[in-house]
């Protein structure tokens, strides 16, 4: 599984944040989003999909 993000599509809400904190972080200069880890294990998989569910933009895949 590979964790596929959109930066420009990021709106800087922090859904994902607070859904995966292992897996993605917020820059200090204006709150975007950044993958912490791009292929999460299976422990780390169902935060993720919870955090693609809550993105208000959309800008996050996991890809197969």
């Amino acid at each position: 599984m590979r964790v596929e993000f959109d930066e420009p599509k990021c709106v800087a809400a922090g859904q994902c944040v607070v859904a995966a904190p292992e897996v993605f972080d917020q820059r200090d200069e204006d709150g975007i989003a950044v993958v912490l880890v791009e292929h999460p294990g299976d422990e780390l998989l169902d935060d993720v999909r919870d955090a693609v569910v809550v993105c208000p933009a959309a800008a996050i895949r996991l890809a197969e």
